[in-house]
């Protein structure tokens, strides 16, 4: 199938979830009620890629941030903020919240393997932000968040990147339970250039040097490392929220996992836990297009530029930093960082 099509391939399985999606995204010109004989990948993907008529609309225009209560945002984000007020927020919702390149979507692999039990087969019905819907996400001629979350049976496995300022305040009123993953900010840093290098939805990142200056002065998309990872962590002290290290993740992933087990209260069997373990290991999840967001058409994420999942280690930091930024970094951060009780390793 070629990808000038459609954009998203899928597994010729359809189950009631596919059939669900392609309700709320077919049309009558451009699919049928079932797949007649033609080829499964290509009648979802094609369900999942228009809405109401809508062709695929592509913009490379690399636009600029916009501000939204002062914090940068992308351009399509921003404007996903006003439907995001219509957003209720269901008990048994479950959140995972991180600032970008934090293992946002690895701990959905996770959740959603956890919530299917292990069955693998359902964690490759559709891509992972399907699975898991975006909450805030936008972008031309993709379905957005909010309207995946429409038909998103519950109970659901919602993600966000949204500092507290712009969290639907349904959330928090209905005590829904957060998982946050905090990843270290050299690496954070390290990781969102090649991702704004690759995801055009961004602007141009520049050079290492400029991107560097705009990650510490909180000048790029979701705004300041330092405030998002502060303020989870306060709200951890009062709101359910399990908050975990992107470092400890890679130490001991299984221990992390069962943490989340214990966290979201469900019990897998062992073996079951060590599938989970194994299925969502980066070497696996680079390879898997449900979980490597290679559905995503290259006029959005162009993986010939950088892949979404790049390394996906702990320090890598270190072969891109030069000795004059790395002090001027730990200097910044023990400004920006003083009184904070949070301690986060830079390598393994």
């Amino acid at each position: 199938m070629a990808r000038s099509q459609c954009w998203l391939q899928r597994p010729p399985t359809l189950d009631l979830e596919t059939l669900q999606l392609r309700k709320q995204f077919c049309t009558p010109h451009n699919c049928t009620k079932e797949p007649q004989g033609q080829d499964p990948e290509r009648e979802v993907g094609c369900t999942l890629a228009r809405r109401s008529g809508m062709e695929l609309v592509r913009d490379t225009s690399r636009p600029p941030l916009q501000y939204v209560k002062g914090i940068p945002l992308i351009k399509y984000f921003a404007e996903a903020l006003g439907p995001l007020q219509n957003f209720q927020a269901q008990p048994d919702d479950l959140l995972i919240s991180t600032y970008p390149k934090s293992g946002t979507t690895w701990v959905s692999e996770i959740l959603d393997m956890i919530y299917q039990r292990g069955d693998l087969e359902k964690c490759r019905r559709a891509p992972v932000f399907i699975r898991v819907p975006f909450l805030e996400f936008k972008a031309p001629g993709i379905p957005t968040g909010m309207e995946v979350l429409k038909d998103t049976p519950a109970p659901r496995i919602i993600k966000t990147h949204l500092p507290l300022a712009l969290l639907p305040q349904t959330l928090l009123d209905q005590k829904v339970k957060v998982v946050y993953v905090a990843r270290n900010a050299k690496d954070v840093a390290v990781s969102y250039y090649h991702f704004y290098r690759m995801a055009k939805v961004h602007p141009d990142p520049d050079t290492w040097d400029s991107f560097l200056e705009k990650f510490m002065a909180g000048e790029v998309s979701y705004g300041s490392w330092y405030q998002h990872v502060r303020e989870w962590w306060e709200l951890s002290h009062t709101h359910p929220v399990l908050y975990l290290f992107y470092e400890d993740m890679k130490e001991n992933p299984k221990r992390e996992i069962q943490k989340i087990l214990e966290f979201v209260g469900r019990t897998l069997p062992e073996e079951t836990v060590d599938l989970i373990t194994q299925q969502t290991s980066f070497k696996e999840m680079k390879k898997n297009p449900m979980a490597n967001y290679t559905t995503i058409p290259p006029d959005i994420m162009d993986h010939s530029v950088s892949a979404f999942m790049r390394k996906g280690v702990a320090g890598d930091w270190k072969t891109t930093f030069t000795v004059a930024q790395n002090e001027r970094f730990d200097a910044h951060y023990a400004e920006k960082m003083a009184g904070c009780s949070l301690r986060f390793r830079t390598h393994l």
